[in-house]
């Protein structure tokens, strides 16, 4: 505020008191006033973030979790997801072998179950995914026209979903651990070839125009043979055109893994005006160590400007897919662990 006085003071009627009329100077009381008032504004501290969702809002980033829909009627896990996040991705709700076991029957109950939730509880959603190798039904790798059967697929699924999911794994770990940054050999790569991967994301657009578009991979949080090979390939789609507006960056790590060129390596990806997000964080290990790690990664990202999204792969280490590593910010007592105070520091 301001501590000047509004020009207008001097326009302040005089008041009659006691028969008498009397000028009230009026100005100097009402200026008193204000910059009373200003004082005490200014010297309010500022409001800090208490939940993982407020801190990344404040820094215009939204914060997620992987849902399972069958956990959303546990009064804990569904009432640590509402507080905490503002972001939810379905853990296996949208993935083909669910929403289209027979072909051209869909299946969309389980996913609108978490839609329902989240726009019940100021979450966006993230599509997660459209076209994977693993979790297929065997139908698919029976077709003969998959190209076909992977648009149809899209069309149904992204069509479904029209402006209720903001972000979509389109096509999900499609590079190899080679340590060559070439193509997985799956079904797609066999059959359709290796534009089967731009051919899903004109489907995507094609069938939400709305939703951001994102590859989506595991072990190309550092520079090395496999981000190099997903990064070749997303210059050559913005170069061409190619419907593209995302990379997610998995984030599957160990104790003491976090790479140190994390930073650089999202930088550079942004740097192809793609927007990078941290899609399926959990970190092994316990305690300062894992509270180190976790800091480390949430910094990388908010480092760079189009790191906009950051997301846990579940809720509570009670439920996640490496609960031996126990590598969630939520103990499987739905505590706030070290790791979950540090992210909070590190959103500020």
């Amino acid at each position: 505020m301001a501590s000047t006085l509004p020009s207008n003071l001097g326009a302040l009627p005089e008041i009659i008191l006691n028969g008498e009329e009397r000028v009230i100077k009026s100005k100097a009381l009402l200026g008193t006033a204000i910059l009373a008032g200003a004082l005490v504004m200014a010297a309010a501290p500022a409001t800090a973030a208490t939940t993982l969702r407020d801190g990344a809002a404040a820094k215009g980033r939204v914060f997620g979790a992987a849902v399972a829909a069958n956990h959303l009627g546990e009064q804990a896990y569904a009432a640590t997801l509402d507080r905490e996040f503002n972001q939810a991705t379905p853990e296996n709700e949208m993935k083909w072998d669910t929403t289209e076991p027979s072909r051209g029957s869909f299946n969309f109950g389980p996913g609108d179950q978490i839609v329902s939730h989240a726009n019940a509880h100021g979450m966006v959603v993230r599509g997660h995914t459209l076209v994977w190798h693993s979790q297929l039904p065997g139908w698919v790798s029976g077709a003969g026209d998959l190209l076909t059967v992977m648009r149809n697929h899209i069309a149904g699924v992204a069509g479904h979903y029209k402006g209720k999911v903001r972000y979509w794994d389109v096509v999900n770990e499609a590079f190899d651990d080679n340590g060559q940054g070439t193509r997985r050999n799956t079904i797609f790569q066999q059959k359709i070839g290796s534009s089967y991967i731009e051919e899903a994301f004109r489907a995507a657009r094609a069938a939400d125009p709305g939703a951001k578009l994102c590859y989506n991979d595991y072990n190309t949080d550092g520079q090395n043979a496999k981000s190099n090979g997903v990064f070749n390939m997303v210059r050559d789609f913005k170069a061409r055109g190619v419907p593209i507006d995302c990379v997610g960056f998995q984030a599957h790590l160990g104790a003491n893994q976090v790479p140190g060129d994390m930073q650089a390596n999202l930088q550079r990806f942004a740097n192809l005006g793609v927007d990078v997000h941290i899609t399926e964080l959990d970190i092994a290990g316990s305690g300062t160590q894992q509270a180190n790690d976790y800091s480390k990664v949430i910094r990388a990202c908010l480092a760079v400007s189009r790191c906009t999204v950051m997301t846990t792969w579940g809720v509570t280490d009670k439920y996640s897919w490496r609960s031996g590593s126990t590598p969630l910010l939520f103990d499987g007592n739905y505590n706030k662990k070290p790791a979950y105070t540090a992210v909070l520091s590190a959103l500020g």
